[in-house]
Formats: C-alpha cells, sequence, structure tokens
C-alpha cells in the first residue's frame, strides 16, 4: 500500500515551473491572430520569455529552419555583455522590443518580442544549436531569453499581461470564432 500511496504523490507533485513561476500571458502579439507569447515571473523578478502553447510554431507541426538574434544591421542580441551584481552593460527593451526571429521550413518567419520593459540578461544560445528544443521543451530548454524589470516597475510589468483564467478564456473565444460559418 505505501507503493501506490508514493506513487500518487509524485504523480500530483508539481513541475519546476509550475512551483516557482507565474506564468502571464501576451496574445494575439501586435494584432497578429494566435502569435502569443507567454512570460515566466520568478519570485526574484526575473522574466523567461518563452512560447505560449498556442503560438502558430507549437501547433501546426512546423519545423524550425533558422533562429536569428540579429535584429537589425547594428542590432544583435548576441552581443549583448552582463556584468556585476547591477546586470551593467544589458541591453534594455522596452515592451514590443524584438528578441529574435524564427523562420520555419515553410518560410514563414515569426518575430518573437519581449512583452516587457526590463534589461536583457540572456539570450538562448542553445536554441541556435538545437532548434528543436523550442519544440520539444518550449518552458525549460527551448526558452528565448531572460529578461529583469526595473524594481520600481517589476510589479506593474503584469499590468499588460493575461494570468492563464484570462488567456484560456481569450483562446476559447477565438476558437469558437473560428469554428463558426462565416
Amino acid at each position: 500500500m505505501d507503493c501506490m500511496e508514493q506513487k500518487d504523490t509524485e504523480a500530483t507533485a508539481p513541475s519546476v515551473i509550475d512551483r516557482y513561476y507565474t506564468r502571464w500571458f501576451r496574445a494575439d502579439m501586435k494584432g497578429k491572430p494566435c502569435e502569443d507569447h507567454c512570460i515566466l515571473q520568478h519570485s526574484n523578478r526575473l522574466c523567461v520569455i518563452t512560447l505560449a502553447e498556442t503560438h502558430p510554431i507549437l501547433q501546426d507541426g512546423r519545423t524550425i529552419k533558422s533562429i536569428n538574434y540579429q535584429i537589425s544591421n547594428c542590432c544583435s542580441r548576441l552581443n549583448n555583455k552582463v556584468s556585476g551584481k547591477s546586470k551593467r552593460g544589458g541591453q534594455f527593451l522596452t515592451d514590443f522590443a524584438p528578441l529574435c526571429r524564427i523562420t520555419c521550413t515553410d518560410e514563414t518567419e515569426y518575430t518573437i518580442y519581449s512583452c516587457i520593459r526590463g534589461r536583457l540578461l540572456e539570450v538562448n544560445e542553445s536554441i541556435l544549436e538545437t532548434p528543436s528544443l523550442l519544440l520539444k521543451k518550449p518552458f525549460t530548454d527551448g526558452y528565448i531569453a531572460v529578461i529583469l524589470p526595473k524594481f520600481d516597475e517589476s510589479k506593474s510589468i503584469t499590468a499588460n499581461l493575461l494570468s492563464r483564467e484570462e488567456f484560456e478564456s481569450v483562446v476559447s473565444k477565438r476558437t469558437v470564432a473560428q469554428s463558426q460559418p462565416s
């Protein structure tokens, strides 16, 4: 009987993401339908930018051709160098600052945005070598970037974001709208 009880507690244990991070969402980024982003906010203010489960890259069985952190001729997120306790040198990002561009094998291109204001601490260089991480583990190994909001803005950054319940409501309305004949 002890084995059964132990298996039950293991099955109900929350993941590290569910335990230590709060999920926030940005739906239809820049007016593009279904291009949803997820922000994982840790209690220490760090925010991890990922793709939401409903993003077309994760939904349509696409294969990623390339990921490019080169935003313009003079701006590459890969050149971000952070140092010291106060994270000096990190690029400052606004809500709609592009982080990277993802090109799929069918030549569709998606721009991933920061969604929040803050200092860019790191980009995930692992997905450059292994783009499938973005598809297989979008919330862990396949994250896009880590951003640190300003201390005084850390509570207010969620004002423009959706909670899990609000996001699920938006997605269900979107699904109903798509299923109705026009």
